[in-house]
């Protein structure tokens, strides 16, 4: 007592400045303490500090993201450089229930900033790690405002639910609503060995996101925000009128047909003047030219973003951080009307120091969302794709201001009557909005009862509901496009709810040089769920219009009239779930790490619930070692890892082990015929599928070898990983016999194989004392193959017919023994017939010909594999798949002065992508400009057949398929700190950015957009069917800190 209070009076002030690293920005916030003592201030708007202290005693210094120093106080001024976390292996990263020194990390993980992912002004997150995260493949499924991302780590290994686990604040959650300004951390979990440790979720890996905390001292206010306008970025080309009446006319030709007598198909009229056929010309007697494909896009719609944050903290107290956003996106499809998102975020985190040994806090989270969306996706209710489909001559308004109706005669089109007008569909029967909550809550505790024992429990809590409405007016633009009758609209109610409560008991203890720690654990989760729908009719008069379309003002009394009611059984899931951890290090050179975890879930029969997951990781850091001296000025860090583990899948559908029991068709006829007037005919029940009990868990092996380096003092860093990783026990349909009298039971059988390798490079370097740069490059490769299906013909087969192409298209993709998942089955083309001696050798060769006796020349060669003189499935080949068998990205960037530029790029190779913007079943609708390089002759052309109204020389082959390989400049951002310049302190920050998103794409590809989600199944991609594009958007924002 007598020296603390001497020393005490010796004290002296220390003043100092804390900067960061990279860029020697001052670090606004640090906190500074005097170590052994309640001491401690926080750095001002300059960086700055002032604090009493002695010489001799050390100064902790700590700011969120960067590591933490230890310095001792040697004189009255220090200059302290704080390193960034992400730059620095003495940082932490975040693992599975725990935080691990990044050099001790022996799995294959990667950790990625916040605040570098709030930069790019994604909507969502994901986007933002495009081409930064190899492993990791993220392809857009749409670019409508909203939509969502597919997303595979290191490749795809089932056919059922893909994606990954997303784990928000240690629960269970949904990524793609976060406000990416409230993120801290995203790290992924790509290997068996670090993510093992979630079970029988994991089997996809993991990723973690971590929300932002406040840091102790005072409050600090941000304001981000930018507005944005977008637009299309790539067009396609259309025929116009006059090449499209050519066309037509050649068709008709080469049909045996005489060619169109267009000078008769002009406006005639009735004897009382009323239109009786609406012609192709306009006014001035012009063919009419309608730019379907322009028409539907909207020139510079916007998009805006704004968020406000409050972050801060009273020392040894508690620390607290609070958010609101909100942002909104207009489609450039349609335009806001149809298409648009909105959000709108609040968020509010704390942390509580309630005594030494006791800390509280939660995470509480709202989101409310607003979505409404124009048809994409399959061949028939698709906007965009019946723009590509509709003739020039149709016009989109019939008087400059009702789109055209058969008030408007379009129905006694002199072209063709089933021309409509996708334009004024779109924008009269796209009535649909999506309003949708999520509120998330989590509390914890965590109890420290001996030194480096600690308990923690976690009580989380979601709920989600999602409310539907859409409306249909009346409308007619063909024949078979109206609505002639009634109008009707229908409203649907969805919600659910999950709580986990997550117990974990860690220790971590030495014996010498050996380290270890260790974590035990249990988790249980509930999730239940219920759906309602309601429909109804025949809208009061003066309630017929999407303001009004509510199901209370239908008149229907009858189904048949329209009203309906619908719901969803209760879905009531639960899983159960033990796990533990060890980890050992000597002398922080050689690792050990080992898990273990049991999960129990309710979507299984008993005797076959639980399901153990065990791995095992280890790694070596040669730079230790005596021997790596002579290198080490050159590689400064060098660790080996290697890793093994198994994890599972258990997102399967509810009561899949059961038979369900159905009342659809179960008619018996009796003696008299079915329908028949005084029939015999009783209603019944039967089984629709068989039970089996012992289906199980989806596993997945993995094993990595890896190593992490670090050159040239910390300024280049080297990430590489090999993997191996073999799904098995997929869930599939079983092979029985027609006579069974039912459907298939499911069983588990069928395997995939991903082998690939990754590379990451970073290099991080300054010039001067100001400038700093970066540049990263990275890069995956993944090969993808089935290796047994247990199928009766070894295959899984997609969706057979329902002219998911054209009208009357048969099965296009499948998943086969020997063949990626999801590989485009076709046929394979050997060029063009250039003439009928070319038709003579290629059938004396004993080669088959699809067009039978009336080929002739300008018809497509198919390749007859079996070389049986017919063409017909079994000469059906591989034509490739829509997974990247490589995926890459890079970026690079600068600030100097309160200047800073980047540019972010991602890009994948060896996808291909089967394009079907015509239905060629049509012979009137209209075609891409590159039916221009078509046959027209000997030695025209060698790929794109005659024009003919048969679409014989369009099965689907590889005249369908085209390389979707791409690099995409996604980011350009020019950005200047005025705080730099100004004399008063107001603000931290006030910086003033320029951005171009999805700013230039290279690629062979003609469609808008090469980067395809879409594949009509989930296990399949790569289907352009009329894709809506991502927008190129040109935005101007604000930075603010005071």
């Amino acid at each position: 007592m007598i020296w603390s209070f001497a020393s005490s009076l010796s004290a002296k002030t220390v003043t100092g400045s804390v900067v960061s690293a990279s860029d020697h920005e001052p670090l606004i916030g640090a906190t500074v303490k005097v170590q052994g003592t309640q001491a401690g201030t926080v750095t001002d708007l300059d960086g700055n500090f002032s604090i009493e202290a002695n010489d001799g005693q050390t100064l902790i210094v700590s700011y969120i993201g960067f590591v933490t120093r230890h310095v001792k106080v040697t004189g009255n001024h220090l200059r302290i450089v704080l390193e960034d976390e992400a730059n620095s292996l003495e940082g932490v990263v975040v693992i599975g229930y725990g935080v691990q020194k990044k050099k001790l990390v022996t799995g294959a993980n990667i950790d990625i900033k916040g605040d570098d992912i709030a930069k790019l002004n994604t909507s969502n997150p994901l986007q933002a790690l495009q081409g930064q995260t190899p492993g990791m493949s993220i392809i857009s499924q749409s670019g409508q405002p909203g939509s969502g991302l597919k997303v595979n780590i290191r490749g795809m290994g089932t056919i059922g639910n893909s994606d990954p686990l997303y784990i928000v604040d240690g629960i269970r959650g949904d990524i793609a609503s976060l406000n990416p300004s409230d993120i801290e951390s995203i790290d992924v979990l790509k290997d068996a060995a670090s993510a093992a440790i979630y079970g029988a979720q994991s089997a996809n890996g993991v990723v973690l996101i971590t929300t932002k905390s406040g840091k102790e001292g005072r409050a600090v206010v941000s304001f981000d925000g930018y507005v944005g306008w977008q637009n299309k970025a790539r067009s396609i080309d259309m025929l116009n009128a006059q090449e499209y009446k050519e066309i037509m006319d050649e068709q008709a030709i080469n049909s045996g047909k005489n060619p169109y007598d267009w000078s008769s198909l002009v406006d005639t009229y009735n004897d009382d003047g009323s239109l009786k056929q609406y012609g192709i010309y306009d006014t001035a007697g012009n063919l009419i030219d309608t730019d379907w494909v322009d028409q539907m896009f909207k020139s510079n719609a916007k998009t805006e973003s704004y968020n406000v944050g409050v972050t801060g903290g009273v020392a040894n107290s508690g620390t607290y951080a609070v958010s609101l956003g909100y942002m909104d996106q207009e489609g450039i499809v349609g335009g806001k009307d149809v298409s648009n998102y909105e959000r709108y975020n609040f968020r509010v985190n704390s942390d509580w120091l309630v005594k030494k040994y006791l800390r509280v806090g939660e995470q509480i989270s709202y989101i409310y969302t607003k979505t409404k969306g124009i048809m994409v996706g399959n061949a028939y209710n698709n906007s965009l794709r019946a723009a590509f489909n509709t003739s020039p001559f149709t016009p989109v308004y019939s008087d400059n201001t009702y789109y055209d109706s058969p008030y408007n005669a379009t129905d006694k089109s002199a072209w063709i009557n089933s021309d409509g007008n996708p334009y004024g569909l779109m924008m009269t029967n796209t009535n649909n909005q999506t309003n949708a909550s999520r509120l998330t809550a989590n509390a914890y505790a965590e109890l420290e009862l001996i030194k480096n024992l600690k308990f923690r429990t976690t009580l989380g809590y979601e709920n989600y509901t999602s409310n539907y409405r859409s409306f249909t007016p009346l409308y007619h633009f063909s024949i078979y496009s109206f609505n002639d009758t009634k109008t009707s609209v229908s409203q649907n109610s969805s919600t659910n709810q999950q709580i986990t409560w997550t117990n974990t008991l860690t220790y971590d203890w030495k014996l010498g040089e050996h380290s270890f720690n260790a974590l035990l654990g249990m988790e249980s989760w509930r999730f239940e769920g219920v759906g309602v729908g309601a429909g109804n009719a025949y809208l009061k008069s003066g309630f017929e219009d999407w303001t009004h379309a509510y199901v209370s003002n239908g008149t229907a009394t009858n189904a048949d009239d329209g009203l309906s009611a619908s719901g969803s059984p209760s879905v009531n899931q639960r899983t159960l779930s033990y796990f533990g951890r060890l980890g050992w290090n000597y002398k922080e050179t050689y690792m050990v790490n080992a898990t273990l975890r049991a999960d129990s879930s309710s979507r299984f029969a008993k005797g076959h619930r639980t399901g153990w997951f065990p791995s095992i990781s280890a790694g070596w850091i040669l730079s230790n070692e005596k021997f790596w001296k002579p290198i080490s000025s050159v590689v400064d860090y060098f660790k080996f890892r290697a890793s093994w583990g198994q994890v599972g899948n258990q997102n399967i559908g509810e009561l899949m082990w059961v038979s369900p029991i159905t009342t659809s068709d179960a008619y018996y006829n009796f003696g008299t015929t079915l329908g028949a007037e005084g029939q015999s005919a009783y209603y019944g029940a039967y089984e629709s599928r068989l039970a089996n009990p012992e289906i199980k868990w989806e596993t997945s092996e993995q094993w990595d070898l890896g190593f992490d380096a670090q050159l040239l003092k910390g300024k280049l860093n080297v990430n590489f990983d090999w993997y191996n990783k073999t799904t098995k026990d997929w869930l599939v349909m079983a092979p029985i016999l027609a006579t069974a009298g039912t459907g298939a039971p499911y069983i588990n059988g069928g395997d995939v194989k991903n082998t690939g390798v990754e590379l990451g490079l970073s290099w991080n370097d300054n010039i001067g004392k100001d400038f700093h740069y970066y540049v990263n490059v990275n890069g995956a490769y993944n090969h993808n193959e089935v290796g047994n299906i247990p199928t009766a013909d070894g295959i899984i087969h997609g969706t057979d017919g329902n002219g998911q192409l054209y009208d009357n298209s048969t099965e296009f993709y499948r998943a086969e023994n020997g063949h990626a998942i999801g590989y485009f089955w076709g046929y394979k083309t050997a060029g063009i017939f250039q003439n009928q001696q070319d038709i003579d050798d290629w059938i004396a060769a004993g080669n088959g010909v699809l067009q039978g006796s009336s080929v002739a020349p300008g018809d497509v060669k198919y390749y007859d594999v079996n070389h049986d003189g017919k063409i017909n499935d079994e000469d059906k080949v591989d034509l490739g798949n829509g997974m990247p068998d490589f995926t890459y990205g890079f970026s690079l960037g600068f600030d100097w002065k309160g200047l800073d530029f980047s540019i972010q790029a991602n890009g994948m190779v060896g996808n291909d992508i089967v394009q079907s913007y015509r239905n060629v079943g049509n012979k009137t609708s209209n075609y891409t400009s590159a039916i221009l390089q078509r046959w027209t002759g000997e030695g025209t052309s060698n790929k794109y057949p005659r024009v003919t109204e048969s679409n014989i020389n369009w099965q689907f082959s590889d005249l369908f398929i085209q390389d979707g390989s791409f690099l995409r400049i996604s980011t350009i951002t020019l950005g200047y700190d005025f705080a730099k310049l100004l004399h008063q302190k107001w603000f931290s920050q006030a910086r003033l950015y320029f951005q171009v998103q999805n700013a230039v794409t290279f690629t062979k590809y003609d469609g808008m957009d090469p980067e395809i989600g879409y594949g009509v199944n989930s296990w399949a991609s790569g289907v352009d069917l009329g894709y809506y594009p991502r927008p190129r958007t040109c935005l101007v924002g604000v930075n603010l800190k005071f």
